[in-house]
């Protein structure tokens, strides 16, 4: 998108955020919105994919800190009363402004025939310092990729016509860019680049973790937990069986190493399995009997570390 079509939207607007609203709530709102509007989730949609690409376009332009700032000096040069100067017509009749264009070049940074020319001001009125070669403006898009995709690496066509290598072990909210990519440049200047930014879907038993690791939650009972057990488990190739030890409680993770994704700098992360211990929401008679037996001879506390708080702060009021 040109610079100068920046006159025509609000991108605050299509947010749905304030002029002052810092990076983290555009970033929330972006993400809010791309969820709700995303093509995926909007098949054959025509107006859905149009509000997903103006939300796109709005947040490449907020989310970067150089281009939110010349986009808030031009829409303040509009609101000033200066909107359409860049297609003022002599004598089209009265309300045009009549304005210096050195001001306006030392407002936009720099003099059109100076060392310091160019930016924003080059951009609208479509001229620069003389000798500069101009380039193109950037591109944003997003896309989504199946976790086998995103863990092994893949190459994908884009709407754009670029096809962009997304490599392995990439995570959900990364940006990749593809120089030469973006929007081309007038006469014989340079392209801008292509900047991708990668969702990865969820898989339905593992998680992608820092540096290649994998993340596999394994739910035990009871008893294997307290008695340990030998488990199989699932990995990226053939399962694996792990031995679970004796009184294993729940958050305890075991590490196999060498046994995850790819790492984006060579080598393969490890596979970490996360224990999660399940009590069972209904007993039979038997298995009730067996657990209060067990209760009643089992002597070891628990909660002993909270006894002498316990009795500190019997029958004070907490205000």
């Amino acid at each position: 998108m040109a610079q100068n079509d920046w006159m025509d939207k609000d991108f605050y607007s299509v947010l749905g955020v304030s002029k002052e609203a810092p990076k983290d709530d555009i970033k929330r709102a972006y993400r809010k919105l791309a969820q709700k509007y995303h093509p995926d989730a909007n098949k054959g949609d025509k107006d859905a994919e149009q509000r997903f690409k103006g939300i796109s376009e709005a947040h490449s332009v907020l989310s970067n800190d150089d281009k939110r700032r010349e986009y808030d000096q031009m829409r303040a040069f509009v609101d000033a009363g200066g909107q359409r100067f860049y297609g003022f017509r002599p004598g089209a009749g009265q309300g045009n402004v009549r304005i210096n264009v050195e001001d306006i070049e030392d407002l936009f940074g720099g003099r059109a025939g100076g060392a310091g020319g160019g930016g924003l001001f080059e951009d609208l009125f479509g001229f620069g310092a003389r000798g500069r070669q101009r380039q193109g403006r950037d591109i944003e898009t997003e896309i989504t990729l199946d976790f086998e995709d995103a863990v092994g690496g893949a190459t994908i066509a884009l709407q754009e016509g670029a096809k962009v290598r997304i490599p392995a072990g990439v995570g959900d909210g990364a940006r990749i860019r593809v120089a030469g990519k973006g929007e081309p440049a007038p006469g014989d200047g340079v392209a801008g680049d292509l900047y991708v930014r990668v969702h990865v879907r969820p898989h339905e038993l593992f998680e992608l973790g820092g540096d290649g690791d994998l993340v596999v939650r394994l739910p035990l009972t009871i008893a294997e937990a307290a008695l340990g057990a030998k488990i199989k488990v699932p990995t990226l190739d053939e399962p694996v069986t792990v031995r679970v030890p004796a009184g294993s409680n729940s958050g305890k993770t075991l590490r196999l190493r060498g046994r995850g994704a790819p790492r984006q700098g060579g080598g393969t992360g490890d596979l970490l399995v996360r224990i999660e211990v399940e009590v069972p929401a209904k007993l039979s008679r038997d298995e009730k009997r067996l657990l209060e037996e067990f209760r009643a001879s089992h002597k070891d506390n628990p909660r002993k570390h909270m006894e002498s708080w316990l009795r500190k702060n019997s029958g004070r009021k907490v205000s």
